[in-house]
C-alpha cells in the first residue's frame, strides 16, 4: 500500500513538474484540445446547445472588471455562455473618455437591455498598487491617473490606515465604489433613467485568499437616487 502510495505521489509530482516546463507552444495546443473536448461535452449534454448560442444572447448584467487574468468572471461566477456581456480594462475603470468601455455600455444598456451593471474589482489589484506606488511606468500611467484621482478625491477615507496591505485592498474598494459612482454620471444610464428603466449597479470585490466575492452594495444593487456608502468600508472583514 504505502508503495502504491510513494508511485502515484510521483507520478502527481512529475505531472506538475512536466505542465510547469511545457513550452509556449505545448500550451498553446492544450487550450486547443482542451476546446474540442468541452465542444464536445456540451454537444453530448444538449445537442441544441450551439444552436441557442448562434440565435443570440440575451446577457442579465454588464460586468465591468479587471483584465487581471486570475478574476475570469464566468469562471468565479460559475456562469454559462450568454449570462453576462463582459468589459475589462486595467483596474476595472468607468472612465467617460473611453469610446470603448462607453460603446460596450451603450449596446448592453440600449439593445441588451440589461438590468445590472457590476462593477468587479480585485485584492491585491496591480493597477491600484502602481497608482500608490507612484512610479513612472510609461503609457499606462496616462490610465492610471484614473486611480491616482480617485486617491486624490477619497484620501480622508485613507487616512489612519498605515498597513500597506490593508490600504491597497480599501483603495481597491474605494475605487469601486468610486466606479458606481461614474457609471451613474454617464450619458447612457442617464437617459436610461429618463426612459424609465430601473437598471441596478452592484459593487463587488473577488478576494483571491478564499475564491469568494465581497459585496460593497446591497445584494439587490443600487438604484436611481441611491449612492454609495464609503462610511462603510472596513466595517466588515479584513483581508
Amino acid at each position: 500500500m504505502k508503495t502504491f502510495i510513494g508511485l502515484l505521489f510521483m507520478l502527481l509530482s512529475f505531472g506538475q513538474s512536466l505542465a510547469q516546463s511545457a513550452s509556449p507552444d505545448s500550451i498553446i495546443h492544450q487550450f486547443l484540445t482542451n476546446n474540442c473536448r468541452w465542444a464536445a461535452t456540451k454537444q453530448h449534454e444538449d445537442s441544441l446547445y450551439f444552436d441557442h448560442l448562434v440565435e443570440g444572447q440575451h446577457p442579465v448584467a454588464l460586468l465591468i472588471g479587471c483584465s487581471d487574468s486570475r478574476v475570469s468572471p464566468a469562471v468565479v461566477l460559475g456562469a454559462d455562455l450568454g449570462n453576462v456581456f463582459v468589459h475589462r480594462n486595467i483596474a476595472n475603470v468607468v472612465s467617460h473618455s473611453d469610446l470603448n468601455f462607453l460603446s460596450v455600455m451603450q449596446y448592453a444598456v440600449e439593445v441588451l437591455k440589461v438590468d445590472h451593471i457590476i462593477v468587479y474589482g480585485h485584492y491585491g489589484c496591480g493597477g491600484i498598487k502602481a497608482a500608490i506606488e507612484d512610479e513612472t511606468l510609461g503609457l499606462i500611467d496616462n490610465w492610471l491617473a484614473n486611480i491616482k484621482d480617485v486617491m486624490h478625491m477619497h484620501h480622508k477615507d485613507m487616512e489612519g490606515i498605515t498597513d500597506e496591505h490593508e490600504r491597497l485592498n480599501r483603495l481597491v474598494e474605494i475605487n469601486v465604489l468610486n466606479q458606481i459612482e461614474n457609471l451613474e454620471e454617464t450619458s447612457v444610464y442617464r437617459q436610461a433613467m429618463r426612459n424609465g428603466r430601473n437598471i441596478r449597479l452592484h459593487g463587488w470585490v473577488y478576494d483571491f485568499s478564499t475564491g469568494k466575492i465581497k459585496v460593497l452594495t446591497p445584494e439587490s444593487g443600487l438604484g436611481p437616487r441611491e449612492h454609495c456608502d464609503f462610511e462603510s468600508l472596513g466595517k466588515g472583514d479584513k483581508h
